[in-house]
């Protein structure tokens, strides 16, 4: 793996992100019945980080929670095992809800295709909207992102890492190319 470029620091994620709850707000007049999940494993410090930024717009708590959708995606060998008690860090009542999935980067949207279906196994929310740090193409569903921090045309030889402070210590998002 070869480090190609750095595409967004420290800062350049923290503006991205009040960049993206600012749009958040607007879109929704307000943050009324909206909930944060964040995608195991970096959407939920992403989640957690949006949820504290608009606290400090709005003076309003917004809930969040994890989703692992692993039970839920396309691409495993073995069946889908029903699980439900393990899909959801926290129990968010998703009924009348305005969810926003939270990830840090989007590719071909089978992910967000799996975090929708678990999202239905856990009542209907109003809406759901996508919020994603970086949008890097090659999407293979029709699938887009309401709000992104980065637009990124990349390669198929190329891969967005995203390390975020709470889980890798630091905050950076680089391009590599695989060998």
């Amino acid at each position: 793996m070869i480090i190609k470029n750095e595409l967004m620091d420290e800062k350049a994620i923290n503006r991205a992100l009040t960049r993206i709850a600012h749009e958040i707000v607007e879109k929704n007049k307000g943050v009324d019945n909206i909930c944060f999940l964040g995608i195991k494993t970096r959407g939920l410090p992403l989640a957690s980080r949006l949820a504290n930024k608009i606290l400090s717009i709005e003076g309003q708590a917004v809930s969040f929670a994890e989703i692992d959708v692993t039970n839920y995606r396309d691409d495993l060998e073995s069946k889908r095992v029903e699980l439900k008690s393990d899909i959801m860090a926290i129990n968010l009542d998703l009924k009348d809800k305005k969810v926003v999935l939270v990830d840090d980067v989007l590719f071909t949207g089978r992910t967000v295709r799996a975090a929708m279906d678990a999202i239905m196994d856990y009542g209907r929310p109003v809406s759901i909207q996508l919020a994603v740090l970086v949008d890097r193409g090659h999407r293979e569903l029709p699938i887009r992102a309401d709000y992104v921090g980065k637009n990124l045309p990349t390669s198929r030889s190329e891969e967005v890492i995203v390390n975020l402070n709470e889980i890798d210590g630091r905050d950076i998002v680089l391009l590599v190319e695989n060998e």
